[in-house]
């Protein structure tokens, strides 16, 4: 047995740091086949977890009736596919089989490699912990994408005046919140590995190193961050939006109706105020108006923040690699809001709808480079 693996390695193989990139590919994919799973009305289709017998779809005519007729017992199918043929019903199938089989195809490409490299020496002790802990956030990535279909498969719908069957939006948030920190970390921890080489071997470039420990770049530094939490809340006001369908409503820009704001009654109804509410706050989360008016702010203000910091950005030594990052991210922020203002003007193609959500993790990764080349080097 090597030394590495009896005290542990020094530095981690960059084979972790490609692995854990391709990882974080699959991830992005799987971001994008759960928004297209959402817009075509899909997620409901599977009303049963198996880990294991789930991986096999029905084969035969008697197998597909069986499964159709277990989705027959659920609201959707009650209030809004009552004339639904069997063919109709494959299709939607097959999204949700695909997201739930790429979703089980990345926790296999988590495990299976991750058990062999730490085995074999592969990693310090510090990413061999931080790999477990995303695995662990995958585990619970895959309890959340049941914990949010179940909400929409609840019979107490069809007791409700005006109910439309589909997920809770807040566990459809959850559930993307989590989809985008799993991604996030898995980023930081690949792009960290291939940096902590690049010093041990004493390849990091010192002239760069000496920018980037330059005091100049400290405030940029902090703004950076700042933007990225930004941008993850704008994401998250996103997933609310997609959660009510409020991108079905007020399908104009840059009005609302009349004006720039909707009427105070529309934003702030009392139709959402519950009995043991203090005031009227779960218009925020449950107002189609509103939701929709707070994205179209925070998206505003994402654009308009990363152009400060790119206007700043302008006025600083930066290294030719943070100055890519900055003016990718300033790239990104243009093609998320003209893909933002034709997906609501055009009435949430599925076309349109899937490349915003693909724009919003395009955006956030933009942001995460940028953070991580801004990062001190030791002299």
């Amino acid at each position: 047995m090597s030394s590495a693996r009896t005290t542990g390695a020094t530095t981690t193989r960059p084979a972790v740091a490609y692995w854990l990139y391709f990882n974080a590919g699959l991830v992005y994919a799987i971001v994008v086949v759960g928004g297209l799973t959402r817009l075509t009305e899909s997620g409901l289709s599977i009303t049963e977890w198996n880990v294991i017998s789930g991986m096999k779809p029905p084969r035969s005519e008697k197998d597909w009736e069986e499964e159709f007729e277990k989705y027959k017992q659920f609201p959707e199918y009650k209030i809004l596919n009552r004339h639904m043929t069997l063919d109709e019903f494959k299709n939607i199938f097959y999204w949700e089989w695909s997201h739930r089989m790429i979703g089980r195809f990345i926790g296999a490409s988590f495990i299976l490699p991750g058990l062999y490299f730490a085995s074999r020496g592969h990693m310090t002790r510090r990413v061999a912990k931080q790999t477990f802990g995303i695995t662990c956030m995958l585990g619970f990535q895959g309890f959340m994408g049941w914990y949010m279909v179940k909400s929409g498969l609840n019979q107490a719908l069809m007791e409700e005046p005006g109910a439309v069957p589909r997920v809770s939006q807040y566990r459809l948030t959850a559930h993307l919140a989590t989809a985008f920190m799993i991604y996030g970390s898995t980023i930081f921890v690949a792009a960290d590995i291939l940096r902590q080489n690049k010093i041990a071997n004493g390849t990091y470039p010192k002239e760069v190193a000496k920018m980037l420990n330059n005091p100049a770049l400290t405030r940029f530094r902090r703004c950076a961050h700042i933007m990225g939490s930004i941008i993850f809340l704008t994401a998250m006001t996103g997933g609310l939006v997609a959660g009510l369908d409020a991108g079905l409503i007020y399908n104009e820009f840059p009005y609302m109706g009349e004006g720039f704001v909707p009427p105070k009654s529309e934003l702030w109804s009392d139709h959402y105020v519950k009995p043991n509410d203090n005031g009227k706050w779960r218009n925020l989360l449950e107002n189609p108006t509103t939701v929709q008016f707070d994205h179209r702010t925070m998206a505003e203000s994402t654009a308009v923040l990363t152009t400060a910091l790119w206007a700043y950005s302008r006025k600083l030594p930066l290294p030719k690699n943070v100055r890519l990052a900055v003016n990718t991210m300033m790239g990104a922020v243009v093609v998320q809001v003209t893909l933002g203002i034709t997906t609501l003007i055009y009435m949430v193609p599925i076309e349109l709808a899937a490349a915003h959500q693909a724009g919003a993790l395009a955006l956030l990764t933009s942001n995460f480079w940028l953070i991580h080349a801004l990062r001190k080097v030791p002299l």
